[in-house]
């Protein structure tokens, strides 16, 4: 029988998780307005939030809805400071509870994983396959419109097998429900944006790599987030596995596979690769995807024109590039580095323009 966790609203609700929970809030964030305003009556402030919690009066605030475009345009909902502070005071308790029964091979949001380690696994399942069969077929699928997707229903269902402690269970069906259609008759979606949504996300498809590992027997299995990748194999019996996966995500889940799922061969040498996680991955090299390095581009020359102007700063500058070559470092990248960092020069700005740090 499952390990069910009860006791737990007095370890987050406390001022001290609290605090923690706000220093993790604000990194990197201090300069914004939102911050500077409740860090002015920080104390009074978590005592309002921790007495909201502690008397059942806390409701989650209204979502702030915008869209981003890079690397593909999403809808973003993001919520006021006082329920991000909330929301990580809850993760840092239940976050344990599932974190530690995960199968090895899913990678986001996960301490010590993320897609460069994705990415080396892929890359040496791809070896294991080329060495035992001499061929590589892989099977790479995602769920369609996976975030909005989510059944409210199944994934409390999901929560309750893990904690009976009713005060959380409260709480996080709070938080769930905060997202759902009023007039919906059965709620689905969780918002991108929201901390809870990574964790919920991991908990929900954790049923497939359980499904995966341990009914099908699927040894080169791996996922990050709604993306995953079957490694090895005929292509008759990935075919198969495809259509028994389909099944079983429509059965339990609730979700679909989208149209790009497919079944294909890797090339052992420069000819179709696994698109996985940003990277073109071979069982002999990897190069970061094409439109990685054209984003980047891009970028460039909109920094340097920002320096230019005044509006950023050299510092500002270098964390971008330090983090694109942090990425572009994990493949065989280093001629289209200098190419990419070296077709833009960036001046000076005028004297007297200062830029904004």
């Amino acid at each position: 029988m499952a390990k069910t966790y009860s006791d737990l609203y007095g370890s987050f609700t406390t001022f001290e998780a609290l605090h923690r929970a706000w220093g993790r809030v604000i990194k990197g964030r201090r300069a914004q307005q939102d911050v500077l305003q409740f860090e002015r009556d920080l104390e009074p402030n978590l005592i309002d939030i921790q007495n909201s919690l502690i008397w059942k009066t806390y409701r989650t605030g209204p979502y702030r809805h915008f869209k981003v475009f890079e690397p593909k345009e999403r809808g973003i909902a993001a919520l006021p400071l006082k329920d991000r502070i909330v929301q990580h005071a809850l993760i840092e308790t239940i976050d344990p509870i599932w974190g530690k029964r995960f199968i090895f091979d899913t990678y986001a949001c996960r301490p010590g994983k993320g897609t460069h380690a994705g990415a080396d696994r892929a890359q040496a399942f791809l070896r294991e396959a080329l060495r035992e069969q001499g061929s590589i077929y892989v099977l790479k699928a995602d769920v369609s419109k996976y975030f909005p997707s989510v059944c409210h229903d199944v994934l409390k269902r999901l929560i309750r097998k893990r904690i009976a402690c009713p005060d959380t269970l409260w709480l996080i069906e709070g938080i769930i429900d905060s997202a759902a259609d009023p007039g919906a008759i059965m709620p689905r979606g969780i918002p991108i944006g929201n901390l809870t949504s990574q964790l919920f996300a991991n908990v929900y498809l954790h049923e497939l790599d359980e499904f995966v590992k341990y009914e099908l027997r699927e040894k080169r299995y791996l996922r990050y987030m709604d993306d995953f990748a079957i490694i090895g194999g005929t292509k008759a019996h990935l075919h198969d596995v495809r259509r028994t996966i389909e099944d079983f995500l429509h059965a339990q889940l609730g979700l679909r596979l989208n149209h790009k799922t497919q079944v294909f061969p890797v090339s052992t040498k420069n000819g179709r690769p696994l698109d996985f996680l940003g990277y073109r991955i071979w069982a002999t090299h990897r190069k970061i995807r094409k439109d990685s390095a054209g984003r980047m581009r891009r970028k460039m020359k909109r920094m340097a024109r920002q320096y230019h102007e005044g509006k950023i700063s050299l510092d500002q500058v270098s964390q971008v590039v330090m983090s694109w070559v942090g990425h572009a470092g994990h493949a065989d990248t280093f001629r289209l580095r200098s190419r990419v960092l070296g077709d833009v020069a960036f001046i000076p700005p005028p004297r007297g323009r200062r830029s904004h740090d």
